[in-house]
């Protein structure tokens, strides 16, 4: 199957535009000639990219880029570092590859250096490259782009990317040139290093994951790339450089952009009987050697478990607060750091991971596995019919606990035996019938290293060894979700820790035997896509996209660790987002609530679907704009830093000499003005002579002389701004023949709730759909649905499900409240449900798009017969007239 790219989110295109608009007023070039020589007469030409505005118009650009997507603005502009932060899952890899055409289109910029921290990351990109080539082009009108992942034994790659007019990207792994050791620093057989190319063609770098780049020795490396920008994107940033924009896990999971998480906990009451031991990490130093043990301890309150540091000589007994349990034989005797292993005074030997006195310990293992088993095999029920396949994934820490080996032949481990046999049970029960070997075969795999002879192998996911991993996964993305491969339960040891990700990861269980290294994060990210079904097309709706974590711990720890690690890493509050799979209860509806008058009544008006058609008044539009226009910031020419440089290159690189004396700045003036009225009509789709009107009309024509490309961007704002709003207030909707929302919709698209999730408990059901339940969103909506049930008034309320959308320019719209209310005689509302913090809903407070798609459900119901739309808290507020 082959994934489809959605072209129009509206959160991509803001942090795309974030870094677009950067560079406002720079001209577009193409083809700029540089010439470099190493002073024996061999000179390098490279295309490079041409900066030609200053860094006062760039830091101007900043600002206002700040202050409209409420990011904290910089005082100054100390490099020319720029952060983008965007929630693991919602598409970040897509936003910097489409960035990159972007500025190409804009600016002429073709040079792309791409560094990523690791192995796993690199293989992501280039799928990526691969996977999203086709998409661009389309939308790019087939504009050349060659990408190449870095090789050091293919010298030429550099060479074709430096002197080539095309967009050209190179992948890098920061370990491959952060070091003078490196193929790239050294100084070759053309008395070059292979690393001036690069530097030469001043390239644009793009920062994968720049947290992991933070010391000294990366910071340099990067720093001697010689990029005309850095643009840094990640989920987990431990700087923010000139922030642009800002999508963290709050606004993106609150958004419906990721899964929503649930976490369902298997674990077993404390059994304080046993001496209970666990061994975690070693600790080696010159003189001494220490293990973190987790032992129960008695406490003030009584029995807790405590994780302490140990050292040879030490006594349990003593250390738990002389708990009896501990008093015959738990003194250390011998710690080996190198085998990861303990002996205790009694001949007990532990090794790292493992736990003396836990009895439940594999018990656990397999109600997680059953657990994960019947999950998956429900939602597959549930998703199938609609072409959405489904997947689990299996964190282990030990490859052997999956596939072993006996005299070099392989073998199923513990793992890989206990899901069969749970399996083969569940199947049996769900769907009365065996399941034979093959297919049970077919079903679940691992992801593993090899070593040469094929061996299966644990390691750290940062190696060589796991090139082979990573590429094998990549490769299979695609195929993993095609609904015609059997292959659903993955097994994964270190290579899933980064640079992967599945959309149809629904189910994540957490097997690890050790203390475990990988942050709950890290876990989640691996399913938080929004899923796909079998044409690759996005999914949405958070009662489809629900990701389930089968975890060895109580949901308080699960969620309480995941909401510490969230504001730890990002400085939001994440409480409250992560919720408790033993609370999801599904939606009822009533027995026949399809033939009940009240509901007819009211569904019979509102159950056509429409069409719209967009009508503005083109002077309207000219006036707006005009207006618009000459309030805009003053236009002010780009400043052009001309300084006389000497360029040493020796064995130690490029050395650049500045003359104080020689550096001065002046303002450029523009002599290649584009052709205006071809862009503006290109962005805008207005007439030549609507746009002529406009600029003469606006009195600032003289601006396009100052810094045309500058002029005609905010120009092309103001147009797009002014003529969304226009469209959204001419907005004409009709129906589509007889085409209309059908009742049995709400039987296939089954709903789920979370019982804490502001939940209102049915106790009136002769007033509406619901037996137990109403699917809430909010607080106000908790205290609607108890004034509707309370009312004398109205007589029969719902919720409006999700898949009831009404089509906007700006994306669906789905309307909160269906209600027949009577007074003097029978009224029918549709509702949409709004706290501003007064007494009546202030339009004035909400954003934008919500104000422009309460415009269109007015136009939409006003063609409805006898259907009343309003914006209200509160049931008493709607009118009554």
């Amino acid at each position: 199957m082959k994934l489809e790219f959605e072209s129009n989110l509206e959160y991509q295109k803001t942090a795309i535009s974030a870094v677009i608009e950067l560079f406002k007023g720079q001209s577009k070039h193409t083809a700029w000639f540089n010439l470099y020589s190493n002073g024996n007469n061999d000179p390098i030409t490279p295309v490079k990219n041409n900066l030609d505005i200053g860094q006062t118009q760039i830091f101007q650009n900043l600002q206002e880029i700040q202050e409209k997507n409420g990011v904290a603005k910089s005082r100054s502009l100390d490099s020319m570092d720029f952060s983008v932060e965007m929630e693991t899952g919602t598409g970040k890899t897509y936003v910097y590859l489409r960035t990159i055409y972007e500025l190409n289109a804009h600016y002429g910029f073709s040079k792309f250096i791409i560094v990523v921290p690791s192995i796993a990351i690199r293989e992501g990109v280039q799928k990526s490259l691969e996977i999203t080539r086709e998409h661009f082009q389309n939308i790019y009108a087939r504009e050349p782009l060659n990408y190449t992942i870095y090789n050091s034994k293919r010298p030429v790659d550099i060479k074709n990317f430096a002197k080539s007019n095309n967009i050209e990207i190179i992948v890098m792994n920061i370990d491959s040139f952060a070091k003078d050791q490196n193929v790239i620093n050294k100084i070759n057989e053309t008395g070059h290093k292979l690393i001036e190319y690069i530097q030469a063609t001043s390239p644009v770098v793009i920062i994968d994951e720049p947290q992991n780049m933070e010391t000294e020795k990366r910071k340099e490396a990067i720093k001697s790339l010689n990029g005309l920008c850095h643009l840094r994107y990640s989920a987990t940033h431990k700087h923010q450089y000139n922030s642009v924009y800002q999508l963290d896990p709050v606004k993106a999971y609150d958004l419906g952009l990721v899964k929503q998480i649930e976490v369902d906990s298997i674990y077993s009451d404390a059994d304080y009987n046993g001496a209970y031991v666990f061994v975690g990490n070693f600790k080696t130093a010159k003189t001494s050697c220490s293990v973190k043990l987790t032992i129960h301890v008695n406490d003030k309150v009584g029995v807790k478990k405590k994780t302490i540091s140990a050292k040879v000589g030490d006594d349990l007994f003593e250390l738990s607060n002389h708990r009896e349990v501990y008093k015959d034989g738990y003194i250390l005797n011998e710690i080996n750091a190198q085998d990861e292993n303990i002996t205790f005074s009694n001949d007990i030997t532990l090794h790292k991971g493992q736990e003396n006195g836990n009895v439940a310990k594999d018990d656990i293992k397999k109600c997680q596995i059953k657990k994960t088993i019947i999950e998956h095999l429900a939602k597959e029920a549930k998703l199938s019919k609609d072409g959405i396949k489904v997947l689990s994934l299996f964190f282990i820490d030990k490859v052997s606990n999956y596939r072993d080996y006996e005299e070099n032949q392989a073998v199923k481990g513990k793992y890989a035996l206990w899901f069969e046999e749970i399996y083969r049970e569940v199947f049996k029960e769900c769907y009365k019938k065996d399941i034979s070997d093959e297919e049970l075969d077919r079903l679940h795999n691992g992801y593993f290293s090899q070593d040469k002879k094929g061996i299966l192998k644990d390691t750290k996911g940062n190696t060589k060894d796991d090139d082979d991993t990573y590429s094998l996964i990549m490769k299979d993305k695609e195929k993993l979700l095609d609904i015609n491969e059997p292959l659903r339960f993955i097994f994964s040891h270190s290579a899933l820790r980064e640079g992967w990700d599945n959309p149809n990861v629904f189910q994540i269980c957490t097997l690890n035997e050790t203390t475990s290294e990988m942050k709950k994060r890290q876990e989640i990210g691996r399913g938080l896509r929004l899923a796909v079904d079998k044409d690759g097309k996005r999914i949405r709706g958070k009662n489809i996209n629900r990701l389930t974590v089968i975890a060895n711990e109580s949901y308080d720890d699960f969620a309480k660790a995941l909401q510490s690690e969230i504001e730890e890493d990002c400085g939001v509050n994440f409480q409250g987002r992560i919720k408790d799979r033993a609370q999801r209860t599904k939606v009822i509806y009533k027995n026949n609530f399809q033939a009940d008058p009240l509901f007819l009544a009211i569904w019979n008006k509102i159950k056509y679907k429409t069409t719209y058609r967009v009508h503005y008044d083109t002077n309207q539009l000219i006036d707006k704009v005009v207006e618009a226009i000459k309030i805009l910031p003053k236009i002010t020419e780009p400043i052009l830093y001309m300084e006389k440089v000497f360029l040493n290159i020796d064995e130690e690189g490029i050395q650049t000499n500045y003359l104080a004396s020689e550096r001065n700045k002046t303002q450029i003036i523009a002599k290649n003005i584009p052709d205006i009225f071809a862009y503006i009509e290109n962005k805008t789709q207005l007439t030549r002579t609507t746009i002529l009107e406009i600029l003469k009309k606006s009195e600032r024509i003289g601006d396009i002389s100052k810094n045309p490309q500058d002029f005609l961007d905010k120009v092309c704002d103001v147009i797009s701004r002014e003529m969304q709003e226009l469209m959204i207030d001419g907005i004409r909707y009709q129906k589509v023949g007889l085409t209309e929302y059908e009742m049995k919709l709400f039987d296939s698209k089954e709903l789920e709730i979370y019982m804490n999730d502001n939940s209102f408990q049915v106790t009136n059901t002769g007033k509406t759909i619901y037996e137990n339940i109403v699917p809430l969103d909010s607080e106000t909506e908790n205290q609607f649905a108890k004034e509707c049930e309370t009312s004398e008034q109205v007589k029969y309320y719902f919720k409006l499900p999700n898949w009831f959308k009404i089509k906007t320019p700006i994306g669906n719209y789905n309307p909160d409240w269906a209600l027949v209310f009577e007074n003097d005689a029978k009224i029918y509302f549709v509702v949409e449900t709004k706290n501003t913090g007064n007494d009546v809903v202030d339009l004035s407070k909400l954003s934008k798009s919500e104000l422009l798609k309460i415009k269109c459900g007015k136009a939409h119901f006003k063609i409805m017969d006898d259907v009343r739309y309003e914006v209200v808290t509160k049931v008493s507020d709607l009118s009554h007239i």
